[in-house]
C-alpha cells in the first residue's frame, strides 16, 4: 500500500509540537518510522551541548544495534558528523538531502576519477562513512539542522520490502528531520527552563526558611513554632480534602507551605522587649504587636509571592466573628489559607510552653478549638484539626 507521506508528515509535525520531553519526542519519532514507514531499523544521533558531542540516543527495530541510550558518542571529527557539518562535503548531497549507502561508491568514483582525489580528502572521508554506516547497519543518513547548525542525524536501516529509498522518501525523511530538529530544540529549551525554574524554586524556599528562622532567633520562647504551624496547616488542608469539604490545586499546598513559614515574619520589626515580655502587653504594645501582619506583607513584597501566601501572612489573626485583625474580616471573607493557619497557630500557641505558663494538654486545646467553631474559627479547618487529633496525627 502506498504511503501518503504528506499526511504522515502533517500528523507527525502536529504531534511533535505537543511534546516537551526531548527523549520521549525522539522515541516517538523513531517508533513512527519503524512502525508506519516500513523501515526495519532506525536510530537518531543527537547533539548534547553538555557533553559537546553527538550521542546515539534511541535505537529501535528488529535488526541493528540495541544500544543503551547515550552509550555511543560521535565527536565533530566522526566521519558522518564531519560530512554534514562542513560545506565542501554537504554539496555532494544537494538535491538528495541524505547520504545513501548506494551513492557512496558513485561519490568515490566521481571524486577519485573525475576530480583526481584518490586516497585523500573527500574520498578518504567517504570510505570512512561507508565503514561507519555498515557498522551502524544503516542504509541512509539524514541530517537535521536548526539555524544552520547540525542538531541531529537520522539513521535508517533496510526497508521491509528490501527496496531502495527513492527521492520522495528521502525528501519526506529530510522534512521530518527538519521538523524534528525544531521540535527537539524547543523541547530542550522547555526542559532547560523547567530545570532552571526548579532550581530557582529550591533557592527561593531556602531563602524563605532562612527568613522564617530569623523570627525564632528573636523570640526564644517560640523555637520550632514556625515549622510546627506549617506542618499543622498542611495536615489540616489535606484532612479537609479527605473530609470532602474542599478540593485544592497542587499549587495551593506550595503557597500554604510558604505562608506557614512566613506567617510571623513581620515580628522582625517588633521590639524584643515587647516580643519577649512575660506579662500582659499594654494597649500601645498590643497595637505594635498587631502590626506584624501588615508589616510581614511589606517585608515579603519584593519576593512577589502568590496572593494565597500573602493572604495567609496578613489575615491569620482574623476571627470568624469579625473581631480579629488587621481588617476585621468576617466569615468567608477570610481567605482559606489564613483560616487554616489561624487554627494551626492557635493550637500550637496553646500547647507550647511559655516563660510565664506551661502549655495546655492537647485534649484541652482541642476542646478550646471546638468551643470556638464559628466564633474564632472557620468550621472547616477547625473540624479538620479535630479529626487529626482523633486519629493521633497532631
Amino acid at each position: 500500500m502506498r504511503i501518503d507521506y504528506k499526511k504522515e508528515l502533517e500528523t507527525a509535525s502536529k504531534g511533535m509540537i505537543m511534546i516537551h520531553d526531548p527523549k520521549l519526542l525522539i522515541k516517538l519519532i523513531i517508533r513512527m518510522i519503524v512502525r508506519k514507514l516500513g523501515v526495519k531499523h532506525a536510530a537518531m544521533i543527537l547533539y548534547d551541548p553538555d557533553k559537546s558531542a553527538y550521542i546515539l540516543n534511541i535505537s529501535r527495530g528488529q535488526v541493528g544495534f540495541k544500544i543503551p541510550p547515550g552509550f555511543t558518542r560521535f565527536n565533530r571529527e566522526s566521519p558522518i558528523i564531519k560530512f554534514f557539518m562542513e560545506d565542501p562535503y554537504k554539496k555532494l548531497i544537494v538535491g538528495r538531502n541524505a547520504i545513501v549507502q548506494e551513492d557512496i561508491n558513485k561519490f568515490i568514483w566521481r571524486e577519485g576519477v573525475i576530480r583526481n582525489d584518490k586516497g585523500s580528502g573527500t574520498v578518504e572521508l567517504l570510505r570512512k562513512i561507508d565503514d561507519q554506516m555498515q557498522m551502524l547497519n544503516t542504509l541512509a543518513c539524514v541530517p537535521a539542522y536548526y539555524q544552520d547548525r547540525l542538531l541531529a542525524v537520522l539513521l535508517l536501516g533496510e526497508k521491509y520490502d528490501n527496496s531502495k529509498f527513492d527521492q520522495e522518501e528521502l525528501d519526506f525523511f529530510s522534512a521530518l528531520a527538519s521538523d524534528a530538529a525544531m521540535a527537539i530544540r524547543n523541547a530542550q529549551l522547555f526542559n532547560h527552563l523547567r530545570l532552571e525554574a526548579e532550581r530557582n524554586k529550591r533557592q527561593f524556599l531556602q531563602t524563605i526558611i532562612v527568613l522564617g528562622s530569623t523570627i525564632e532567633a528573636k523570640d526564644k520562647y517560640t523555637h520550632g513554632h514556625t515549622e510546627r504551624v506549617t506542618n499543622y496547616s498542611l495536615a489540616i488542608a489535606h484532612q479537609m480534602e479527605k473530609n470532602g469539604t474542599m478540593r485544592f490545586p497542587e499549587s495551593f499546598f506550595d503557597n500554604l507551605y510558604i505562608a506557614g513559614l512566613l506567617h510571623d515574619i513581620g515580628k522582625i520589626g517588633v521590639p524584643e522587649n515587647i516580643l519577649n515580655k512575660t506579662g500582659k502587653l499594654t494597649d500601645d504594645e498590643y497595637e505594635i504587636m498587631k502590626g506584624h501582619t501588615i508589616r510581614g506583607v511589606e517585608i515579603v513584597k519584593p519576593l512577589e509571592l502568590a496572593q494565597e501566601t500573602l493572604d495567609g501572612i496578613k489575615h491569620h489573626h482574623e476571627r470568624f466573628d469579625g473581631k480579629g485583625y488587621p481588617d476585621r474580616l468576617k466569615g468567608n471573607q477570610i481567605p482559606i489559607t489564613a483560616a487554616i493557619i489561624a487554627v494551626a497557630d492557635t493550637y500550637d500557641a496553646m500547647t507550647s510552653d511559655r516563660s510565664y505558663r506551661k502549655g495546655l494538654k492537647k485534649t484541652k486545646a482541642i476542646e478550646e478549638i471546638k468551643n470556638n467553631i464559628g466564633i474564632q474559627f472557620n468550621p472547616l479547618p477547625a473540624k479538620a484539626m479535630i479529626e487529626l487529633f482523633k486519629k493521633g496525627e497532631v
